[in-house]
């Protein structure tokens, strides 16, 4: 077993033995082949639906080594990212992924991972109602952050 995935499952093991969430874990390692950042799913702990695995540890990482940027690191996961920590995972710059179970293997236990996706194809439209409003009022603050020469990330 790859070494880090072993990590990532142990994560999740963490999780599941405390009732905290979910039975996924993450790790990310940086070029060196440090941990840099680890977590697993605390949805339950925290009363927050986006505090899966992934998340956590994009977080760690990022606290533990003072950026947002993490392009020089790994992600090991022990199931398939669903596709909001496969948003954070692009989001960090993270190139690489490696996952061990998938997004079936999370359907079989009940997780709807696939309900998103299958929003996103196009299908599913039932899941949310969404509608654009105001954005005449809301450009400003746009154009704002642009002259103040606000990051892009």
């Amino acid at each position: 077993m790859n070494e880090y995935i072993r990590k990532a499952k142990e994560e999740a093991q963490l999780g599941v033995n405390s009732h905290e969430g979910g039975p996924f874990g993450a790790v990310i390692v940086d070029k060196a082949g440090n941990i840099v950042g680890k977590g697993h799913n605390q949805v339950l702990k925290n009363s927050d639906p986006t505090a899966h695995a992934e998340i956590q540890a994009i977080r760690n990482a990022c606290k533990n080594m003072g950026t947002h940027n993490l392009e020089e690191c790994t992600i090991y996961i022990s199931c398939e990212p669903c596709p909001m920590c496969l948003s954070a995972i692009i989001w960090a710059n993270i190139k690489n992924v490696y996952y061990a179970c998938d997004r079936k293997d999370a359907a079989e236990i009940g997780f709807r991972d696939d309900a998103i996706y299958e929003y996103f194809s196009g299908n599913n439209k039932q899941i949310l109602k969404i509608k654009q409003i105001n954005r005449e009022e809301c450009l400003d603050i746009m154009q704002q952050y642009k002259e103040n020469s606000g990051t892009i990330y």
